[in-house]
């Protein structure tokens, strides 16, 4: 069977913008993520809250739960109605969500504020990063995953650099870090307007209603696609189980263990700069023309010496300093970063989004059902806590490294055409 081809008729120039534009989605999903946690400790301080209702609202935040149950729907609708349709409109509702956060005033309203924010994040995920990959130049979508990445990580920079001057002002200065998420998703509303559909999803559209062909969930769970998510949940999952106590309660637990002020931000935001410079440097100029695996490899172990600090020397400010720098060089170019590049490399355009959203869902509720046990674990022996996690990322750089694809250089057709052959 021959792959059918796609021709690029963007310029290079339109590429990178809208590459960037819909990279923005991650830029809002880290900045939900960070805000809520430099509010955590002031929210606790204010409502008397308990560690499990902490838990509580890291489960159900944009790190988790909301934000997988969101992926799920979010990217089924992107395969049925197309990309545009899906990240142009969530971003208002996102701004709605955020309106709970900005006036909160109850501990229900940060509940409901994290819950809708985590549903139009969700959602947008799938839809922004299928995108990314299907309008990206064939040698080049490594790098332009990186780009999104990197405003991932830019996410968490300047909300972290903001919140270092409003903290001082209490909740009421930290809703700012609120108001410019719901004011950049306002904006993003109007810029995504302006942008084309995906072209390869129009043309797997066209040859669908052409030949009658409908495509579903039973699609999805195909064995080699079924293979492939199990693939990507084990590994990203099991490291994302990790990265959501880093990027939730990072801040918060600072605050617990009576380390400097400062350090409640600079240190976090430390970590995703170190990762910003790693994405660049590394990621985005090897992974498209070097073994995907091996690069994986390198940063899976990382990885574990990084978290290994935090287990034998405990949570202390040099230990905390030195695990912050190992980890922001490994996880430019380890497993968020090829979570979203193979994500979208594995599976067809027709079903790319549904199994992306499929995947991202699975592992942000296992993160929420994890996050639930987080706070009163750390409180009772954070030492326990940080051995279970490097065990996490021991299984994630294992399963990563042995199964990991080498799709560089491949267009998403070939590699479409690549898998149909294996199953048959």
């Amino acid at each position: 069977m021959t792959a059918v081809t796609h021709t690029d008729t963007m310029t290079g120039k339109e590429h990178w913008r809208n590459t960037i534009i819909a990279g923005l989605a991650n830029y809002i999903d880290a900045g939900s993520i960070v805000s809520g946690s430099v509010a955590l400790a002031l929210w606790k301080e204010q409502y008397d809250l308990s560690d499990n209702f902490i838990g509580l609202i890291g489960a159900f935040s944009a790190n988790a739960i909301s934000a997988g149950v969101g992926a799920l729907i979010g990217g089924r609708l992107c395969d049925i109605f197309g990309r545009k349709k899906i990240y142009q409109f969530d971003m208002l509702f996102y701004a709605f969500g955020m309106l709970f956060l900005i006036f909160a005033a109850a501990p229900w309203m940060i509940i409901t504020g994290f819950l809708l924010v985590g549903l139009a994040v969700g959602a947008d995920i799938p839809a922004s990063w299928s995108l990314i990959a299907e309008q990206a130049p064939d040698h080049k979508r490594a790098a332009h995953s990186g780009v999104a990445q990197i405003l991932w990580y830019l996410g968490p920079v300047a909300i972290l650099a903001a919140a270092y001057f409003l903290k001082p002002f209490g909740i009421d200065g930290v809703r700012w870090l609120f108001i410019h998420l719901a004011t950049l998703a306002l904006a993003l509303t109007f810029l995504r307007s302006r942008m084309r559909e995906s072209e390869r999803w129009e043309e797997s559209a066209a040859a669908a209603e052409a030949t009658g062909t409908v495509t579903g969930w039973s699609d999805v769970l195909a064995p080699r696609h079924l293979a492939a998510i199990l693939y990507l949940v084990t590994m990203y999952g099991m490291w994302n189980l990790w990265a959501g106590y880093n990027g939730f309660f990072t801040p918060y637990l600072i605050a617990q263990n009576n380390l400097p002020e400062w350090a409640e931000t600079v240190v976090p935001a430390s970590y995703f700069l170190v990762g910003m410079l790693s994405i660049f440097f590394v990621f985005m100029r090897l992974a498209d023309r070097v073994n995907q695996r091996a690069l994986f490899a390198i940063s899976a172990i990382l990885h574990v010496v990084g978290m290994m600090v935090l287990a034998i020397f405990g949570f202390t400010l040099t230990a905390v300093i030195i695990h912050i720098v190992i980890m922001g060089v490994a996880g430019g170019f380890g497993a968020q970063s090829f979570f979203q590049l193979w994500s979208s490399e594995l599976f067809p355009t027709a079903i790319r989004s549904t199994a992306q959203g499929l995947a991202f869902a699975i592992v942000r509720i296992g993160l929420g059902i994890w996050s639930l046990a987080v706070p009163a674990l750390a409180a009772r022996n954070f030492t326990e806590l940080a051995w279970i996690l490097t065990g996490f990322l021991v299984i994630s750089g294992v399963v990563g490294a042995i199964w990991a694809p080498r799709n560089e250089g491949k267009s998403l057709e070939q590699l479409a055409a690549d898998s149909a052959k294996i199953s048959t």
